[in-house]
C-alpha cells in the first residue's frame, strides 16, 4: 500500500512553522495589515474561517493539540503576511467581478483591497425602475440628487464631502427601506449602528475601522451630550487614534460614512459651533399619502434591482468627483441646516425678537 508522503512543513516528526504559513499562503494568498487580514475580495471579517483552513491542513498529519496549534499558527501567519500599508484608492470602485474606475473604465483584474462589493458591474444592467419610483414617491428631485451623490460618495473609501446624511421625517414613509438595499449593495463593508453611541463610546469608532458605510436605522432624539467622536469620524481625512477594549490604541484610518434615518434633527446638548451643523445634509421626506397601501415585498423588489442602483450610484459619484466633492443641495436642505442650528441655540431667536 502506497504512503503519502508527509507535508514539506512537516518532515522526520519536525514541524516548521514558516514552511506551513509559506504553504498555507501559496493556497490562500491574503496580506496582513494594522492586525487585520485581505485578500483580493476585500477584508476577512471572520478570522475563525482562516483558523478552521488552518485546522484542516493540520488535521491529517497531527492528532493531538490541533487546535491550540491552528490558534499559534494563526498568530504566526499575521507575521508572515505582514505588509506595512495597503494603499487607499479614491479612484476606483472593487466589485465582485473586477475594478471599476471613476473614469468609467472596467478591468476583470482583482487586487488585495480594502473593500470590495458584493455586487457585480454590468453596464448593460436595467434601469432600477421600483428604486427610482419609490425614490420620487418618497423625496423631492433635487433632493433625490443629492442622495445619488451621498451614496455614490460612499463607494469608494474616502472623507472628501466632510458631511454626513440624515432622513428626515414623521414615520411611516418608508425611509428605512434604504438602508435594507443598502445591505445588499455593500455588504460586509457597511455596519448598522447608532450615532448616540458613537457619541458617547470611545471604543465605538474602532467597529467602523475597514467600513464604508454606517447606517443608523433609527436615530435617537436625545441631544448628543458630545460631537467630538461624530465629528472626528465625518472629516477624517488621514489616520486617527482608535481605541479597542483591553488593547493599547493605535492610529487607523477611518473612512466610514454615516446615514442616519430618524423623526427629528440631530441636536447637540452643548456644542453650538457652526462645524456641527455645517456637516449634517438634511433631507426631508415628503408626507405619507392618505390611504397609501405599502407593498411587503418592495424592499426585496428593490434589492433584485441592485446592479442598476449600482450604476445610478456611480452616476451621482462621477458628478460629485466632477464637483470637486461639492454635494448638490437644494434650498430646502439649506434651510433644512439652518432651522437645525436655530432650533438648538435659541440666542437666533432671541436677537431677532422684537422684544
Amino acid at each position: 500500500m502506497e504512503r503519502n508522503e508527509p507535508p514539506r512543513w512537516l518532515q522526520d516528526k519536525h514541524f516548521s512553522e514558516v514552511l506551513f504559513c509559506e504553504d498555507f499562503l501559496s493556497a490562500h494568498p491574503m496580506v496582513c495589515v494594522d492586525g487585520s487580514f485581505f485578500t483580493v475580495e476585500g477584508r476577512v471579517t471572520d478570522e475563525e474561517s482562516i483558523r478552521k483552513q488552518i485546522y484542516e491542513m493540520l488535521r491529517p498529519h497531527i492528532t493531538s493539540g490541533t487546535a491550540r496549534r491552528a490558534t499559534t499558527l494563526l498568530e504566526t501567519l499575521r507575521l508572515e503576511a505582514y505588509t506595512p500599508e495597503l494603499p487607499i484608492q479614491e479612484d476606483r470602485i472593487h466589485v465582485a467581478n473586477g475594478t471599476l474606475f471613476l473614469n468609467g473604465e472596467f478591468r476583470t483584474e482583482k487586487e488585495f483591497c480594502r473593500n470590495r462589493l458584493p455586487i457585480r458591474y454590468d453596464p448593460s444592467a436595467p434601469q432600477p425602475v421600483t428604486w427610482l419610483r419609490f425614490l420620487s414617491d418618497l423625496l423631492e428631485p433635487e433632493d433625490i440628487l443629492t442622495l445619488q451623490e451621498y451614496l455614490g460618495y460612499c463607494l469608494i473609501p474616502t472623507n472628501r464631502g466632510q458631511v454626513m446624511m440624515l432622513l428626515k421625517g414623521n414615520g411611516g414613509e418608508g425611509k428605512s427601506q434604504i438602508g435594507v438595499v443598502l445591505s445588499r449593495l455593500f455588504g460586509c463593508n457597511m455596519k448598522d449602528g447608532s450615532i448616540g453611541k458613537i457619541s458617547e463610546n470611545r471604543f465605538a469608532r474602532a467597529d467602523l475601522e475597514h467600513t464604508l458605510l454606517c447606517v443608523d436605522d433609527d436615530m435617537r432624539m436625545e441631544a448628543l451630550r458630545q460631537t467630538n467622536y461624530v465629528k472626528s469620524i465625518v472629516t477624517a481625512q488621514g489616520k486617527m487614534d482608535l481605541e479597542r477594549k483591553g488593547k493599547q490604541s493605535y492610529q487607523g484610518w477611518m473612512c466610514a460614512r454615516l446615514l442616519a434615518f430618524s423623526n427629528g434633527d440631530l441636536q447637540a446638548l452643548f456644542d453650538r459651533s457652526d462645524g456641527f451643523y455645517r456637516r449634517q445634509l438634511v433631507l426631508t421626506t415628503k408626507e405619507k399619502p392618505a390611504g397609501r397601501v405599502d407593498d411587503p415585498d418592495l424592499a426585496e423588489k428593490m434589492k433584485a434591482e441592485v446592479e442598476g442602483i449600482l450604476l445610478w450610484a456611480f452616476e451621482g459619484l462621477q458628478r460629485l468627483a466632477a464637483n470637486n466633492f461639492k454635494f448638490t443641495e437644494s434650498q430646502r436642505t439649506k434651510n433644512n441646516r439652518e432651522a437645525v442650528k436655530r432650533d438648538n441655540n435659541n440666542v437666533y431667536d432671541f436677537l431677532d425678537s422684537d422684544g
